[in-house]
């Protein structure tokens, strides 16, 4: 792989990185004010809606999908260093941009299954930023990790599908804005455990869709929220199915590649930012007659982040790579690997920068606290580490058996 990025990468990164301390950092106070100001912790405020059309007018807008029909048409591995940086400042640069979690997972998914009908209705407004969508997957009453457990059903009734089931942590689901679930479920029970499933598409205001509540998150509660639905009854026509009947795992498969990667490619950036606050940190305290800079464990924390961020770096660089080459399942044990690496890198780094800032790391004055509750979760969302380890020991046990 060729570790020099194109020029046209480093226009955008040059771009994006501009458009961050132009833009981003001097307006996450104004972000956070303006929805404290509404009383609605799910509130979409209007300096966002700002940011996106200065994003727009700047060219940094869908940056993430590499269908040329209907995105910017750059590899992953030409996205890699873009979500990065976006990954500065989670809770608005990615949106800003129209790149996040899970719209993102939700656009990828009706751009390569999608009907004509379902891309006019679902996909282009996504696109344009006008929607927010979520993804129901997860399941309180079955271990998720295994989405063979799925139990939620999705029944054929004449012209219909009839949807049954209550989801949780379907993020997404209470921002303003939010329209579409992509909901998975059951569909044949007696089919092989991958063969069950399949995929419909459901508007929030169906009849039958509820929100219990908002799941915090350490206590944070995330402005596009992370909900418990239920689904009674809900009836939605045969041709919001997407994809085909009894496809719902291998789709979900070809959208957790993708959104995996992008989750890796955010948290190096949360890295990044903690990294350059544990720094100036470092050089602003003083303790025990001399700044926190030369104290010799802090030296060393500071070392070990900085290899640490780079080893993982070029692992994802080398997924992204190989994604590109061979496609998500070809890369599928990469995924694996970096699915782990990613969030136990950051959330060290995170944390060793939350104790150099004291008593101000644990607070809000600083985004350290809410930047570790969000990369502590990524060790279980879109699978947790155990099962990607699982996966990755599997495999490479694999290539010792012709030796036993």
């Amino acid at each position: 792989m060729e570790f020099a990025f194109t020029p046209k990468v480093e226009g955008l990164q040059k771009k994006l990185l501009a458009f961050m301390d132009e833009h981003v950092y001097p307006n996450e106070a104004v972000f956070q004010r303006q929805i404290e100001e509404s009383g609605n912790p799910h509130h979409h405020p209007q300096v966002l809606e700002d940011l996106k059309q200065q994003a727009r007018k700047e060219g940094l807008w869908n940056r993430f999908l590499p269908n040329e029909q209907w995105g910017a048409g750059l590899t992953n591995l030409e996205y890699a260093p873009l979500a990065e940086i976006m990954g500065r400042s989670p809770g608005i640069a990615p949106e800003a941009c129209n790149c996040s979690a899970p719209d993102t997972g939700n656009m990828e998914l009706l751009a390569e299954f999608g009907t004509p009908d379902q891309q006019k209705q679902w996909l282009e407004p996504l696109l344009e930023g006008e929607i927010r969508s979520c993804f129901g997957m997860t399941e309180p009453d079955v271990a998720s990790s295994d989405a063979t457990n799925i139990h939620s059903s999705i029944t054929r009734d004449g012209d219909d599908y009839v949807i049954n089931g209550r989801k949780w942590w379907t993020s997404g689901a209470l921002t303003e804005r939010a329209k579409l679930c992509i909901f998975m479920g059951v569909t044949n029970p007696d089919a092989d455990p991958y063969s069950r499933q399949s995929m419909v598409l459901v508007p929030l205001d169906t009849p039958g869709v509820t929100i219990l509540r908002n799941l915090p998150v350490y206590g944070y509660v995330h402005r596009e929220g992370h909900a418990e639905v239920t689904f009674e009854n809900v009836r939605v026509p045969k041709e919001n199915l997407l994809g085909d009947e009894g496809a719902g795992f291998a789709i979900a498969q070809a959208r957790l590649g993708p959104g995996r990667i992008h989750h890796c490619m955010r948290l190096i950036g949360m890295a990044e930012r903690a990294y350059d606050l544990m720094c100036s940190r470092a050089h602003e305290r003083t303790a025990f007659g001399k700044p926190l800079a030369r104290q010799g464990v802090i030296r060393e924390w500071i070392a070990d982040a900085r290899i640490e961020i780079e080893m993982v770096r070029l692992l994802v660089l080398k997924t992204a790579w190989l994604m590109d080459t061979v496609g998500n399942k070809g890369a599928r044990i990469e995924i694996s690997a970096i699915k782990v690496a990613a969030p136990r890198m950051a959330t060290k780094i995170i944390d060793r920068a939350i104790q150099v800032h004291g008593g101000g790391g644990v607070s809000d004055d600083f985004p350290l606290a809410h930047m570790w509750a969000g990369a502590r979760t990524l060790h279980l969302a879109d699978g947790p580490d155990e099962v990607h380890k699982m996966a990755l020991a599997r495999r490479e046990l694999a290539r010792y058996v012709t030796r036993a």
